[in-house]
Order: structure tokens, then sequence, then C-alpha cells
């Protein structure tokens, strides 16, 4: 199995954040490895490095000639007024059957493939883009939270992609469900280290808690021997016909070295709000039309949510499920028809843009303050505060300094300070890390209210989920089943359009089909991207060059005859990879002066 990127002893800090500490790793070809950590454990900061963005402080990147990288660009790459089809020509040089080929796999068809990008949503670009990315053929996919912002639907597709995919991976992601679905390695960012399992990352999981509680068992084993041992000298020491003895046994006590367990990071541990449960119901839609004034999203809305239910709002990006929770919250007038809550609900918001439009100005402290319901005393708001991560001088911390995942949280918080009996949370998860996720599922059962929300996280949803409400093709309804039974029906649909997929291939002209078998693997790029790929190749040569000038230094001082062959062996080691990288420079530099 060829090596396709090597990381040996990588280090990385910024200022006294230290992100990888001697850090070792292999990515092998045909690999896909789910990456994990948790959020600021520098696992972005890792792919910006492997893609030449940025620079170790020290250590090595090694990367094979044949090395072919595809990153999903969060940036929109396309012209004003540009077709889907014509884009996906223009990006990969690929004829239009192919990129429709590729296309039809996310089911971008008909309007979605011919029509302009500009009037897709957010979710169909991101479609567009995952098609362009895998026209370019990478041999290693390097993605970084794919299903941030992905409907349900987008996700299925590229797992089922993934799972025919024949290239190596590493995905960056929170989502356990797309992560066991797609990867079989495991890949984890902890305290500078990375670690690398054979296994899926439920597995890995498991394997840490049976590892960490049988060092705690080996430890108390220890402990009980070392007491024993220490009494038995104390008691003979002093005796001249067991002083011997006892000299023997104190040997064997400096024998005795506990394991040292890694103690697992803190983690947030909400409480919702106490409230009292009521019954009845909650919500109610009579003949309700959402959308704008100039375009109608769904219509003909009946809907009944009791008290006490948790209700996933599911369905396609673009569909209107975030419409849907504006008009229920009066952000967004209703075209018609009318919304009614129960007497006596009280209404928190958690929406996607909450996180992005906190007052700069204030502290964490100040913030959860004023958030705060009447009465809530000091240690109160600290304690919430504290069971969110902020703690001791962090509830200090300006929110114009705070992450993307800290400011989440602090939202949250600022909710489970409140006393609503009616929670709306619009993608909660997002930016939210998988132990703080897990334990605002955790919460959500607990609370004795009404939850109405919406997620790309399976599991997340799985787990809290009562009833599903679907937004799809202008209709607003109550989904009458459980989640796996709507997961079930979404798989039955894109398979039978996979087989119609597979049924339209078979029906191209045999020169194409003939062509298409008999294609060569090859890169797509241009000038930018061979110049790009020149400089890494540059770095890697110097380090290379560098690494062997140095152990030959050290094997013309060396008088030892074992370490001169370890010596010698290492730099034999360094000639593959070093004629490797002179010979892909080489290439470049005539392919870009063919192309002058």
């Amino acid at each position: 199995m060829a090596s396709l990127l090597q990381i040996t002893k990588a280090h990385k800090s910024y200022g006294d954040q230290v992100l990888l500490d001697g850090a070792d790793a292999v990515l092998s070809d045909n690999i896909k490895v789910g990456f994990i950590g948790r959020n600021g454990a520098g696992k972005s900061t890792l792919l910006r490095v492997l893609l030449g963005e940025e620079e170790l402080d020290s250590g090595e990147i090694v990367r094979s000639s044949s090395l072919r990288l595809g990153y999903l660009r969060q940036h929109d790459p396309f012209l004003p007024d540009e077709t889907t089809l014509a884009f996906l020509m223009r990006d990969s040089d690929q004829p239009n059957w192919k990129c429709g080929e590729v296309a039809g796999q996310f089911e971008l068809k008909g309007a979605y493939l011919e029509g302009p990008i500009a009037k897709l949503s957010g979710g169909w670009q991101t479609r567009v883009k995952l098609a362009a990315l895998l026209l370019h053929e990478p041999n290693l996919l390097l993605l970084d939270e794919p299903t941030n912002f992905l409907d349900l639907r987008t996700q299925i597709l590229l797992e089922h992609f993934l799972q025919s995919h024949r290239s190596a991976c590493l995905i960056v992601s929170h989502d356990r469900a797309f992560l066991s679905a797609t990867c079989d390695h495991t890949l984890d960012l902890s305290r500078g280290k990375l670690t690398t399992f054979p296994g899926k990352v439920d597995a890995y999981l498991e394997f840490q808690k049976e590892r960490r509680v049988h060092e705690e068992r080996q430890n108390a084993s220890l402990l009980t021997k070392r007491r024993h041992l220490e009494d038995f000298i104390a008691r003979n020491k002093a005796r001249a016909s067991t002083a011997a003895l006892a000299q023997s046994k104190s040997k064997q006590l400096e024998k005795l070295e506990l394991t040292e367990i890694v103690r697992d990071e803190p983690t947030a541990n909400i409480r919702p709000p106490r409230i009292e449960p009521r019954r009845g119901h909650a919500l109610r839609c009579r003949d309700l039309a959402i959308g704008y004034p100039e375009r109608q999203i769904a219509s003909d809305v009946h809907l009944e949510i009791d008290h006490g239910s948790r209700a996933a709002v599911v369905g396609d990006n673009g569909q209107g499920k975030t419409t849907f929770l504006r008009t229920v919250v009066d952000s967004l007038k209703p075209l018609a028809g009318e919304v009614r809550w129960g007497f006596g609900c009280q209404i928190g918001v958690y929406a996607q843009h909450v996180y992005t439009s906190l007052p700069e100005s204030q502290t964490v402290l100040e913030y959860l303050h004023k958030q705060a319901a009447f009465g809530k005393k000091d240690q109160e708001v600290l304690e919430v505060a504290g069971s969110f991560l902020f703690r001791r001088k962090h509830v200090d911390k300006p929110i114009s300094v705070l992450s993307g995942g800290e400011r989440a949280r602090l939202c949250l918080a600022g909710l489970m300070l409140g006393q609503h009996n009616i929670l709306i949370l619009d993608e909660p998860g997002n930016h939210l890390d998988v132990d703080t996720v897990e334990a605002l599922a955790e919460a959500l059962l607990a609370y004795q209210g009404t939850v109405i929300f919406t997620s790309h996280d399976r599991h997340f949803t799985k787990r809290v989920a009562t009833c599903i409400v679907e937004v799809r093709d202008g209709r607003v309804t109550n989904y009458n089943g459980q989640y796996d039974a709507y997961l079930y029906k979404v798989n039955k649909e894109i398979e039978a359009g996979e087989r119609e997929l597979a049924t339209e291939r078979t029906k191209l002209p045999p020169e194409i089909l003939k062509a298409s078998k008999a294609a060569p693997r090859r890169a797509h790029r241009n000038e930018r991207d061979a110049r790009k790929e020149i400089k890494t190749l540059e770095r890697t040569i110097a380090q290379l060059d560098e690494q062997k000038r140095s152990l030959n230094a050290e094997l013309l001082k060396s008088t030892n005859a074992t370490e001169a062959l370890r010596l010698h062996n290492e730099v034999s080691g360094l000639a593959e990879p070093l004629t490797e990288a002179e010979e892909r420079w080489c290439q470049l530099q005539e392919e870009i002066e063919g192309a002058a």
C-alpha cells in the first residue's frame, strides 16, 4: 500500500497555543480516514499545512510524486450568468457528457444542470463544487466539515459516492453517522498528538474508553501492591533477620510504575431551563402560506404540534425549513392564514445567524446577565457559564475575540438562563464539537418543554426527535413515522435515482462508453495550480536535502557500527522520496513551459 502523505515530528503553535507537538501520521492510497478532535485542536490548521497554505514550525510533510490533492473550495468560483454545465466544463476541461455523468451522481440534472448557478441555493451550489472537485480525479480528497449546511439528501448522495470512490479521503467531521458510513480508519488529534486507529470512529471511541478503564484498574492494583510492600518494609526493615528481605522488597517497590492516564478535556454539562410541563397544543397553523412577497415557498399548511413534543423540521436545502421557522416565531409575516401559539407559551430562539450578530463590546458575563430571566442570582449565571466551559477568566472575555464554537455555546447558555417553555433551534449543532452536541441532546431529552428544531446531524436528530415535520415541494406536513423511517424513505428515493442514472449511462453512444473506460486517470490543472505544487515541492526537496546532509554529517562522525548502520539506512530511505519529488518538479516545469 503506497504512502501519499507522511507527517513526521510536526510542530505548530500560535502564541502560547500548541496545536501540533511532535505529531506523526501516514495517509495511504485508497484509505478513507475520519479526522476527529475537539474544536480548536488544530484539525483545520493541519489541513491548511497539507494544502501548502501554511508551514509547520518544525517537522516535515513528505508528499508522494503521484499525489493529486482535491479540496472542497469554500469560495464561489463561478462566473456571472454561468450555467452549471458550462462551469463544470470550464473548471475541469472535461467533455459535456463526462461532466453530466458526474453531476448526475449529485442529482444535478435538467434545470439544475442547464440553468444559471446563481439561482441555485447554497446547498445545490455545494453539490456543483463537489462535482467539480471529483472531475479533477484527485487520489486524496480533503473534506473539512463537508456535512455542515448540507441537507440530508446531499449528505446521503455524498456518502454513496465516497463509499464507491476508490481514492483516499481525509474527512474532518463532527457527524459520527457520516464518518461511520464513509470511513474505515480514524485519526484523532488531541493535545498536539496524532493517533491512528485501524477502525471506525465508534470502535475507536469505545477502544479509548476500554483502555482508560483498563489503565485505571491496573493502577488500582499497583497501588494496592505498593501499600502492601510499604507496610511489609516498615514492619521488617529494623529487624536483623528480615532486613535483607525488606531491602529486596524496597527494590520491587521502586520498579512499580503507575500508568499516566490522560484525562478527558472539560466537557459542556448543559442543564435545561426548569419549567412547568404543559398539555394540549403548543402550535397550530391553519391555511398558512409562507414565503416572501415575490415568491411563495409553501401553502395550505395545516399543522399541530403538542406541548412536550420535540419536532424535527426536515427537508432539502432551499425547500423552506428556515422560512417556516421564521414564520412561526413572527420574524417573517405569513402570506396567508394564521400561526397560533398556546396560552402562556414563552419562546426562545436560536437561529443560524445569531452567533454572528452578538454584541461585540460585551463580555461573556455581561451578555449572560442580560439574557438571564428576572431573579436569576449571580451564582446561577456563573454556574451556567461554567457548564458551557466559560470558567474563571474566560467569563471576562469580550465577545469580539470568541471563536465560532464559543459564540454558539454562549448563545445556547443565554437560552438556558431563560424561562422558555418553547425552544426554536435552527441548526444548533453547527460549530459545536461532538461532546457539546451530545451534551445538548441530553439536555433536550431532559427538558420538559417543547422543541422545534432543524439539524443536519442524523445522530443528534435520531436521539432527540419525537416527531417529524417535512418541508417539501411547497407543502409542510407532519410525517407519519419515526426518523429512521424517514431516512429509509430518502435512501430509497436516492437509490432509485442512481439506478435511473445507471440506465441512462448505458444508452450513451458506444464510442463515448469506450472512451470513458479507456481514459487514463489524469489531473487537469491550470498554471496557477502547477506553480503552487512546484512551490510545495521545492520546500519538500529543501527539507529532504537538509535532513540528508545532517544524517551524512552524523554518519562521518559515528564510531559505533550499529549506529552507523542505522544512519546509513535512514540516508538510503530518503533517496526514493527525494528522487520522486525532483522528478515531479521537472515534470511540472515541462508542463508550464509546454503550455507557454
